[in-house]
């Protein structure tokens, strides 16, 4: 079982029942207690649940597990997403070897995306066709067909993207908060994110994140603040720009 796997069971435990103790956690994933322990002490750390004495306690508030179809996301904040797409796609250049996440942001950077001279490796099937028509490199990753998002996803398309260095990568979020970093609803595409922007330059990994994505949180997160650079249509105040690159479009 993979530790973002394991973690998600004991959230569910724990969110079910407001509270858990180790024995209890250690029982019901048949893992060691040091294991429990570990993680509890991670998704203490990301703001997940609160580790108390012998066990954990659900938060108040918990991070949103839903996920909205590809035609649901598009509806939102089109004009803001069309917005910071345009400049998300003129930072690639001759020779870039780029990667482009899964996402309806990502996916509007597809019209913009004009740069001959360099690579595109993605994991959304959408993207890879909008590219190929315009005549570009495309290298899409193989794995499996994740249906509401239309990502490909799973260990196969992890192996793929391990072999990768991307000069610069983009990459779309379900939400940005100040205690879990980036986040997504999925430990699947979770997994693909994280692998992706640790295999991409430090300074060169862009999330495209609209206004409303801030201060919401989702149940997996990919990745930290560090090395990042958020692109978004307005400021979402100093408490994120003092601990996050930020680029307003």
């Amino acid at each position: 079982m993979l530790t973002e796997e394991r973690k998600l069971l004991i959230l569910d435990v724990v969110n079910e029942r407001k509270s858990a103790t180790v024995q209890e956690l250690k029982d019901e994933l048949g893992v060691s207690e040091s294991t429990i322990r570990r993680d509890i002490t991670a998704l203490g750390r990301e703001g997940r649940l609160v580790k108390v004495f012998g066990g954990a306690v659900a938060l108040e508030k918990q991070p949103s597990s839903e996920e909205l179809s590809v035609l649901e996301k598009e509806s939102v904040n089109r004009d803001e997403k069309l917005r910071i797409a345009q400049y998300a796609a003129s930072l690639i250049m001759p020779g870039d070897y780029v990667y482009l996440d899964s996402g309806t942001t990502t996916e509007y950077m597809t019209s913009f995306i004009t740069e001959k001279k360099a690579t595109y490796v993605t994991n959304a099937v959408s993207h890879a066709k909008d590219l190929v028509r315009k005549g570009l490199k495309v290298l899409l990753i193989g794995g499996e067909l994740k249906e509401n998002t239309e990502a490909i996803v799973g260990a196969d398309a992890i192996l793929h993207i391990q072999k990768y260095h991307f000069t610069k990568g983009f990459f779309g979020t379900n939400g940005v908060n100040m205690n879990l970093g980036f986040t997504t609803p999925d430990v699947r595409e979770a997994l693909i994110k994280r692998v992706a922007i640790e295999n991409t330059q430090v300074g060169q990994r862009y999330v495209l994140a609209d206004h409303d994505k801030f201060d919401k949180a989702s149940a997996v997160t990919f990745a930290d603040f560090g090395g990042a650079v958020v692109i978004t249509d307005k400021y979402p105040g100093d408490i994120y720009s003092k601990v996050v690159d930020i680029k307003i479009v």
